[in-house]
């Protein structure tokens, strides 16, 4: 049997999957890595951290898999979007990564619109936000100008894992997209973004694009060693996670919608060209397959507010334990709202002061009531974007969930009941890393067409139907989530200041 090796790198850990030519996964690994908050808004990473644990967990998926190392043709990446990567000239990082749920860079956001103006969305497609790796670079150039001094060269943190198993360095079209200094149509850096907001110097950091299914090396000899695969290995550039978990969920033509619930919350759809234009602080990215792209609103702590309220209110408990009983709390948990901006939000709001609140406590209300109030503000904040979608003219019919929200079938009908759509699960979801996967067994030539590929690799599984008097109910409910944030924007710019 051959395989391929598909490895995500995530915000709080990396995985690997192996998978034979079938789409079967034949084994899988992960290492965790920390996270590193000195301050109020600011989310770092050590690179080297990640580059140990992949090469951890290759050894590791190795060793448990039972797999020869001969019969591994191809590996692919899968990584969190926006993080800086600076490199001095011995290609060593000058400073910690700067996360894309990083929101210090705000006052670099409202330099960059004043800058540029409609020429923003004219060229990069999407808006300025402190997540994205260009106020990041105009951070690190106000702030550590010494230290820029010295980067020959800007990576992201995928790239970067990548770097360090080959030596090449390379960007792929839809990490590249999530930068703000791609042009999106004409996939190549753009000088005239760079040169109006005081960058141009910076232009000689970026690296060459490729495509997320193009080969761009092989192991060195001495990652081959310490993770038992052979230097012969094919290694391929790769795509952004939420390209990749795209991918992994057959989202690779007209007519289906990915909503992906990890750490932050994605909602995704489709685009087979540049030309259908989103408002409110949407996302317009390049796809990991070829000339294809990708419309996307984003909520910055989906699934991590559930777990803020599992750690918080039910620590040491399961899941299962903390959700028993969610089914028999009716929609809209008894009055109880939830926003879930826990670390601010993105869509439509673009907003890194915001921060959440439980609208509606009552005496009444018991822990349960909390519980499925975070998961349905997780899921009307998701909702947002599909709103925006639909405004737009993008008929959203089929909803195709992963990531934690997948796991619980009463969250998945949920879902279909706020989105009033069919929602689909996977039978055996593996999310991002398994779109990585896709990318290697398309470019070693398993598959004429990625199409193709999922085909073979991607199974769905039940699908949730929405019951149409929650569906009336959610949409009532859904109008008052909307207005909580216009209610409490002011409330929380004048809490700002006490904050740790």
């Amino acid at each position: 049997m051959r395989y391929v090796i598909g490895i995500d790198l995530g915000t709080s850990a990396v995985k690997a999957l192996l998978v034979d030519r079938n789409g079967q996964v034949a084994g899988e690994a992960s290492r965790s890595y920390p996270l590193i908050q000195e301050r109020s808004g600011w989310s770092e990473q050590r690179p080297e951290d990640w580059v140990e644990a992949t090469v951890e967990t290759l050894y590791a998926l190795m060793q448990s898999s039972g797999a020869a190392p001969d019969a591994v043709e191809g590996i692919s990446f899968s990584g969190q979007m926006h993080g800086l990567v600076l490199l001095d000239a011995g290609g060593r990082p000058l400073r910690n990564a700067i996360l894309w749920n990083d929101t210090r860079t705000t006052s670099q956001c409202r330099h960059i619109e004043a800058a540029l103006g409609d020429k923003l969305h004219a060229i990069a497609r999407n808006p300025a936000l402190e997540g994205m790796t260009m106020p990041k670079l105009l951070w690190v150039q106000q702030h550590e100008q010494e230290l820029l001094a010295q980067a020959e060269t800007l990576l992201l943190p995928k790239d970067y894992v990548r770097y360090r198993l080959t030596g090449e360095l390379h960007m792929d079209y839809s990490d590249a997209a999530g930068t703000l200094m791609l042009d999106i149509a004409a996939k190549q850096w753009s000088r005239e973004l760079l040169a109006a907001v005081g960058l141009s110097e910076s232009e000689k950091l970026l690296p060459p694009l490729v495509e997320s299914h193009q080969e761009v090396g092989a192991l060195l000899p001495a990652i081959a060693d310490r993770t038992g695969l052979v230097g012969s290995t094919k290694v391929f550039a790769g795509g952004a996670d939420n390209a990749c978990g795209a991918i992994g969920a057959g989202i690779l033509d007209e007519g289906l919608t990915l909503c992906s619930i990890g750490t932050s919350g994605v909602i995704l759809t489709y685009e087979g060209n540049v030309g259908r234009s989103y408002d409110g602080g949407m996302h317009l990215f390049n796809h990991g397959k070829q000339d294809a792209y990708y419309g996307m609103g984003v909520t910055l702590a989906a699934g991590y507010s559930l777990s803020w309220f599992k750690n918080t209110f039910a620590a040491g408990e399961s899941y299962d334990e903390l959700l028993a009983g969610l089914s028999e709390v009716e929609a809209g948990a008894g009055g109880l709202l939830f926003t879930p901006y826990l670390v601010g939000e993105r869509t439509p709001h673009g907003d890194a002061v915001i921060r959440g609140s439980f609208i509606g406590m009552d005496s009444s209300h018991e822990r349960i009531h909390f519980a499925r109030a975070v998961m349905e503000g997780i899921t009307f904040s998701l909702n947002e974007s599909l709103h925006l979608f639909r405004a737009a003219g993008k008929p959203i019919d089929k909803v195709v969930s992963i990531g934690g929200g997948a796991r619980n079938p009463a969250w998945l009908q949920m879902q279909a009941d706020v989105f009033g759509a069919s929602v689909i699960s996977l039978k055996h979801e593996q999310g991002p890393g398994l779109g990585a996967a896709m990318l290697a067994a398309y470019g070693c030539g398993w598959f004429d067409s990625l199409e193709q590929c999922a085909r073979r690799f991607v199974d769905y599984g039940m699908t949730y139907e929405p019951h149409p008097e929650r569906t009336t109910k959610y949409e009532e409910l859904f109008q008052i989530y909307r207005d909580v944030y216009r209610q409490t924007r002011g409330l929380n710019e004048a809490l700002a200041a006490y904050r740790l």
